[in-house]
């Protein structure tokens, strides 16, 4: 077996390992939390007679350890249970939040890769240079403002103020495409400033190292050392975070899809954390264990491939 076959193998145990414990470290901080679907179906002003009958009906009145090996064993033949409120399959609701999430990650994305490496590469061609500091700085400046504070100011601007864009997705996102916008715009502000600034600072290491130096001396042109030679080896710690980009956008950003009312993965979660509905949350945390394991896992084999003398740690 190859070294890369090996270490690929161990990556991924330890990843199934990690997702088996998703269920049971969430369970657990579920149980943690004051009341139940009981009690949050019973309304603002509960009986306790009929939270005691919801209970029963929902059969929360079992002990804990009897409840999560019952939900364990349908998760091992492929099931993620029935939510505790609406009575649906967690799957049925799990696919009909994923398309807007993935449709807004897929735009996120799309729009990230180009603009970062873009960005990183004009900053790296000048070091030290007015460019140069002015990217670093405008970069430094957009990743300290918060994803909240960057929505309700865009939305104040371009949707109440101007008027050009919708403020939220009430009407939805297949019917109105313009929804996705500012939430695109919010989304991408952070990742693209540090994204780049890792580009930026991987390239200035990569050109200032004894290959790239000795490449120029042998007449190489410099373009062909900037794009041949130095931005795979630029790449490889970039990838990382992209990684980690992918796996936060996948997994549904809370913050954005509740500020502009966008029916993802996110509103699903806090829906289902608001009504202690444990089925919807575990299998939210099934879907974004596994999706954290893939994404970081093709990550590291990216890394390993654009730089094969990086070691990634198991």
């Amino acid at each position: 077996m190859s070294p890369l076959r090996g270490w690929a193998g161990r990556r991924l145990l330890l990843g199934a390992a990690q997702v088996a414990a998703v269920p049971v470290l969430v369970f657990v901080l579920t149980e943690a939390l004051p009341g139940d679907a009981a009690v949050a179906l019973a309304g603002d002003d509960p009986d306790p007679v009929r939270i005691a009958a919801l209970r029963a009906a929902l059969r929360l009145d079992r002990p804990a350890v009897e409840r999560f090996a019952d939900w364990a064993g349908e998760l091992a033949h492929g099931g993620l249970g029935r939510s505790l409120v609406s009575g649906r399959p967690v799957a049925d609701l799990l696919a009909e939040a994923f398309g807007p999430t993935v449709l807004l990650a897929a735009l996120v994305l799309a729009l990230l890769v180009p603009s970062a490496v873009g960005l990183g590469m004009l900053a790296a061609r000048r070091e030290g240079g007015p460019l140069d500091r002015a990217i670093s700085a405008l970069t430094l400046a957009v990743y300290a403002v918060p994803e909240f504070a960057l929505g309700v100011l865009l939305t104040a601007v371009f949707a109440l103020r101007l008027g050009w864009l919708p403020p939220t997705a009430v009407g939805g996102v297949w019917r109105q495409p313009a929804v996705l916008v500012l939430p695109v715009l919010v989304l991408l502000a952070r990742p693209v400033c540090s994204v780049a600034r890792l580009v930026r600072a991987g390239l200035v290491e990569a050109l200032a190292a004894p290959y790239a130096v000795h490449a120029r001396r042998c007449g190489v042109p410099p373009a062909r050392v900037r794009w041949t030679h130095a931005l795979p080896n630029a790449l490889a710690p970039a990838a990382q975070q992209l990684a980690r980009t992918a796996d936060w956008l996948l997994c549904g950003v809370v913050v954005a899809e509740a500020l502009f009312v966008l029916p993802g993965l996110g509103t699903l979660l806090l829906d289902a954390v608001a009504a202690r509905d444990l089925p919807v949350v575990q299998g939210l945390a099934v879907l974004f264990g596994a999706v954290t394991v893939v994404v970081n896992l093709a990550a590291d084999l990216l890394a390993r491939r654009l730089a094969p003398r990086t070691e990634v740690p198991v």
